[in-house]
């Protein structure tokens, strides 16, 4: 089969990534051999590909967004079938028997591992995945709209949960890309102010048009002081302005696997009154699944950008130069 490689990592610009073909996989107990439909890009792909994470696997191929067709089951292999469609997201395995998979806290396993950075991902025509870590996809929705759901959904599900905005809160966004368009809506279907701060138009347009009430540039005060703040773009500098732009009391969520350096914070003006900041891993499985029945029941507007397969690295390149709205997506036929 035909697949992507990270071979050098580095910026995109020295050509990290390698169009390879490469055996393909066989899925082992307790596997499903999927042929990928679509495969979303997320940003943490970026960062395996550019080297801001490090290397866990040499070689790995990308991508943990991943919409596609069982077509084998290895032995075990319970809860899909042959021809089901079935997702593979970003979290792959726990251990199952760690203080945090007990307490339900399985994101924070220490012997967790993950789509396309532990193990190959679906930036191939096939990708294999634990049955147990699959997830049934909600109908209603195209292969495209659904790939973005897999992470940019789900982590910012999961970070508006960290952010704790109370019912009928205000909530700023810093950043308006994959993630951050689907977490508003979520948001606003529960009765919540949503507030976009991002520093391109065509952003604060799709973010007006998907009902926030108001839109600004990245490091605009908001019209009114926030109860909870999601911090989406990897971008240090936007944690003083957004902890500024907290009420009393309120929460600052940082989404991302990595972030540039903060600069230094004034205790007073940015701390005090109870302001907190928290940071978001994976979301748990249970979770996952939440919020995709979430996604069955409410429709959302899935704003998706479309590149073939073989031009990955073309969108990575697009993601990196911040010309991607909404969701970019890789369409393996």
């Amino acid at each position: 089969m035909r697949a992507w490689r990270v071979h050098r990592p580095g910026p995109m610009a020295s050509g990290p990534l390698e169009w390879s073909r490469v055996a393909t996989p066989r899925p082992g107990a307790g596997e499903l051999l999927i042929r990928v439909l679509v495969c979303g890009v997320c940003r943490t792909d970026l960062h395996v590909a550019e080297g801001d994470l490090l290397v866990h696997r040499p070689g790995v191929t990308s991508g943990h967004e991943v919409v596609g067709e069982v077509i084998a089951v290895g032995g075990e292999a319970a809860g899909f079938a042959v021809g089901d469609r079935a997702g593979i997201a970003w979290l792959r395995e726990t251990c199952g028997s760690c203080r945090f998979c007990l307490r339900g806290r399985e994101n924070l396993c220490p012997g967790s591992r993950y789509t396309g950075w532990d193990e190959d991902g679906g930036y191939a025509e096939f990708a294999v995945v634990p049955a147990a870590y699959a997830l049934a996809l909600p109908a209603g929705y195209t292969d495209d709209e659904l790939a973005p759901l897999l992470c940019a959904g789900l982590i910012g599900y999961h970070s508006l949960e960290r952010a704790a905005v109370p019912e009928g809160g205000r909530l700023g966004i810093y950043g308006f890309g994959g993630s951050a368009h689907l977490t508003a809506q979520v948001a606003i279907a529960r009765g919540v102010t949503v507030h976009v701060m991002t520093r391109s138009a065509e952003a604060r347009e799709l973010a007006l048009s998907l009902g926030a009430a108001t839109a600004a540039g990245a490091v605009e005060p908001p019209p009114e002081p926030l109860d909870s703040a999601i911090l989406f773009a990897p971008v240090g500098e936007l944690v003083p302005p957004a902890l500024a732009a907290l009420d009393r009391g309120g929460t600052l969520a940082i989404a991302g696997i990595h972030l540039s350096d903060v600069p230094s914070l004034n205790y007073q003006r940015h701390l005090f009154q109870e302001r907190q900041i928290r940071s978001v891993t994976a979301n748990t499985r249970a979770e996952a699944r939440e919020f995709l029945r979430f996604a069955g029941d409410h429709h959302l507007s899935v704003s998706t950008t479309p590149y073939p397969l073989d031009q990955a690295d073309r969108a990575l390149t697009d993601l990196a130069a911040d010309r991607v709205n909404g969701a970019a997506v890789l369409r393996a036929t």
